[in-house]
């Protein structure tokens, strides 16, 4: 999970929030919270916030797709990502939470998806609020010929140790121009509220899965790489030793096996294809000497899901302006596959 710090209110109060491309809700912990669901997080204080405005009647409720929940009332308030300050943005108030998010390290969620799919109700009616970056772009915070956002993200095991970071209304040229390649662009879905686009083919080793008519969501706010079982068949055939494990419903693969050793594995946003790079193929311990998979079954999921496994390996372009997505490659050089120490 990347967490970055939120400014809400006046005097600003500091929040840690997940960014998440695959939701549209802004919520943050509150003190509506029962006392041991607070603990050990940043709570926003309504009535601390000179700026903040109750909203009459308006309530949400939001269903994630790992099965956890969270719901409340709503207001509106100064909101600051970096250095753009968003005026007026409804804010969710969580007065109960799943007990996933409560052991969790973030002390709420901020959705990078398309407003339709935002859960806000007013007295008991569907009244999607506006997100951060539709905000963003009505009040004039990104300039009309940029209405973007990008990512970057790393990984521990990455040798330099490079840091995470999203930039608004803009894109880093210094990182596109180390990739060596242009900007690769497809045109994106958005009637569903996510960030889809075709992803017709995948390969593993340079050999190639058609995949007619499919397509992908990129997703900030899913770990893994979720795709059909045909691609993960073959990507887990590639590896030594790789089995599916009941238990941990899902493909594991020994520790001992060496970067080197592990596949090549692409998969298609639009017409080109994007390495995964080797590291983030093994995403956690899962005991008895194996690894458990970055790349898993999406179940009976209709599309795929590229989450974090995918976009570590990707300078990731989110033009809500253009509705198009655009990638380039950031290979990291890698320090090695061993488990980290206990």
């Amino acid at each position: 999970m990347y967490l970055c710090e939120v400014s809400i209110g006046t005097p600003a109060q500091k929040l840690k929030l997940d960014f998440d491309t695959g939701s549209s809700d802004l919520w943050v912990f509150s003190n509506e919270l029962g006392k041991d669901t607070q603990k050990g997080h940043a709570i926003f204080n309504p009535s601390a916030s000179s700026s903040y405005k109750k909203l009459d009647g308006k309530t949400w409720k939001i269903s994630y797709g790992d099965g956890s929940s969270a719901s409340g009332d709503c207001g509106s308030d100064n909101v600051t990502i970096g250095g753009l300050t968003i005026e007026n943005q409804t804010v969710e108030l969580a007065s109960q939470l799943a007990q996933q998010f409560a052991q969790g390290t973030g002390d709420g969620l901020l959705g990078l998806a398309f407003p339709q799919i935002n859960t806000v109700m007013t007295n008991g009616k569907s009244d999607p609020a506006e997100t951060p970056v539709a905000n963003m772009m009505s009040q004039g915070d990104i300039p009309q010929s940029s209405q973007l956002f990008t990512s970057a993200f790393y990984s521990e095991r990455d040798e330099s140790s490079p840091e995470s970071f999203y930039t608004f209304g803009y894109i880093d040229t210094d990182l596109v121009s180390k990739s060596g390649q242009e900007i690769s662009w497809t045109d994106i879905d958005s009637s569903q509220g996510f960030w889809q686009f075709p992803s017709t083919s995948a390969s593993v080793n340079g050999k190639s899965i058609e995949l007619s008519k499919n397509t992908a969501i990129a997703d900030t706010g899913t770990t893994l790489a979720l795709v059909s079982d045909e691609v993960c068949e073959a990507l887990y055939k590639a590896i030594p030793g790789a089995t599916y494990d009941s238990t941990q419903q899902g493909y594991v693969f020994p520790t001992s096996v060496k970067a080197e050793d592990m596949p090549e594995f692409k998969v298609a946003i639009g017409d080109k294809e994007f390495l995964i790079q080797a590291e983030d193929l093994a995403f956690a311990p899962a005991g008895n000497g194996t690894w458990y998979g970055g790349v898993q079954s999406r179940g009976d999921m209709s599309f795929d899901i590229l989450g974090d496994t995918f976009l570590k390996s990707v300078y990731a372009i989110w033009d809500q302006g253009n509705k198009r997505f655009g990638v380039v490659p950031k290979i990291e050089a890698t320090q090695n596959l061993k488990p980290p120490t206990q």
